[in-house]
């Protein structure tokens, strides 16, 4: 029996479960078999997502990681085990990897992704799954699949909610078109400060894997154009949607990005923060970040009880135009907010909304600096979109 006989054999046994799909078969796996995926980070999101790649039978996984294994990582990154403590990520995950299946070429670069190596390293794959826990990074990502015509599958999680996402895929929406603008950095904790469910980053990496394996399988249904949100509290999923801003300048190369990754801010520890904002006289950025979060559920509920807060929508002036919430206030982009202040109630609730609650943040932020009682802003979670989905009726077109 030939080498390549006894390869195809063992995975034929090893992939049974897959071939026997109708939309799968023999064709399919080998497909998988000649796919490459690259995952950025070897942490919570990207273990369980490299796990059934592996698994799956994907040819060639690239993990991008600089970090060292950790006793706080194993509560949640379950490529890695207490032996592996004080080892490189990626060599620790690798091993893991190869134990699934030895035939994996799995490739590895134990380094922080950043703009002077991201072309290089994301060029060549078919595909790119985000594992990472910073925006910096992810709007690197997107920049840079951007450039390459890549698609990546995006991850996030905070405390017991998930979000998955498929970006740039077949000229579809990208990272930008649904987060055109970072909120500030002292606005966002990390994992470490707001902590993490643990079984969370799993449901969420194996989601992300899913939506791998069906791209690449060449299926149709995919999350491009929507944002799939899990809540592990009330075991909850629910999905917006969104689309293409095509009056967004397209990206040239990756110099915003850049500009975010050389912010001190979001490399900032905590002491270095209190420090700076002591030094400013400015709040404190957990002073700054009190503001209300609200979900759309919780908008109808209050509204039926006879809440009317003045709405404001501090999206673009296109955006206005194409479609707006009926019974709106006021439409200001949340750049300019400031210069709208004398027409803003002080004494009433404020409901401010954007596309999906990212510039929305911006703009409670910058009315908590200006004076406004953080009690009375309501940042809308999902924004336009959410309302949309929740009460179609009051958006005007």
């Amino acid at each position: 029996m030939g080498v390549a006989h006894a390869r195809f054999m063992v995975d034929v046994a090893r992939h049974a479960r897959h071939i026997s799909l109708p939309n799968v078969g023999v064709e399919g796996q080998q497909r998988l078999q000649q796919s490459s995926v690259l995952i950025i980070g070897a942490g919570g999101l990207g273990s369980p997502a490299a796990l059934y790649l592996a698994a799956a039978g994907i040819g060639r996984l690239g993990l991008v990681d600089n970090d060292r294994v950790e006793l706080s990582n194993l509560q949640r990154q379950v490529l890695h085990a207490t032996n592996d403590i004080g080892e490189p990520k990626v060599a620790s995950a690798k091993a893991t990897l190869n134990a699934i299946d030895p035939t994996v070429d799995v490739v590895t670069y134990a380094s922080r992704l950043h703009p002077g190596n991201a072309l290089d390293l994301l060029e060549g794959w078919d595909l790119v799954i985000d594992g990472t826990d910073n925006l910096p990074t992810r709007y690197l990502i997107d920049d840079a699949c951007s450039l390459l015509g890549l698609p990546w599958v995006y991850g996030s999680v905070f405390r017991f909610e998930g979000q998955v996402s498929l970006f740039n895929h077949n000229g579809g929406p990208t990272y930008r078109d649904l987060f055109p603008e970072p909120p500030p950095a002292e606005a966002v904790p990390n994992c470490a400060d707001a902590g993490v469910f643990g079984v969370l980053p799993g449901i969420v990496g194996v989601l992300q894997a899913t939506e791998a394996i069906k791209l690449l399988l060449g299926f149709d249904a995919s999350l491009s154009g929507k944002l799939l949100l899990y809540d592990a509290m009330t075991m909850d999923f629910s999905t917006l949607s969104f689309e293409r801003d095509e009056t967004r300048p397209k990206v040239e190369d990756l110099s915003a990005a850049a500009a975010l990754l050389d912010d001190d801010a979001w490399c900032m520890t905590p002491m270095f923060v209190d420090e700076r904002a002591e030094k400013q006289n400015s709040p404190q950025p957990a002073d700054l970040n009190m503001f209300n979060q609200i979900s759309m559920a919780e908008v109808l509920e209050r509204r039926a009880d006879g809440w009317e807060p003045f709405i404001l929508d501090v999206r673009s002036d296109a955006e206005y135009q194409e479609a707006r919430i009926n019974g709106c206030h006021l439409q200001i982009p949340h750049t300019h907010v400031l210069a709208v202040l004398d027409e803003l109630p002080k004494r009433t609730d404020i409901l401010i909304h954007c596309k999906s609650g990212m510039r929305s943040q911006l703009a409670a932020i910058e009315l908590i600096k200006a004076g406004w009682v953080a009690e009375r802003l309501f940042n809308l979670e999902g924004g336009i979109m959410a309302w949309k989905m929740a009460s179609p009726e009051d958006i005007v077109n």
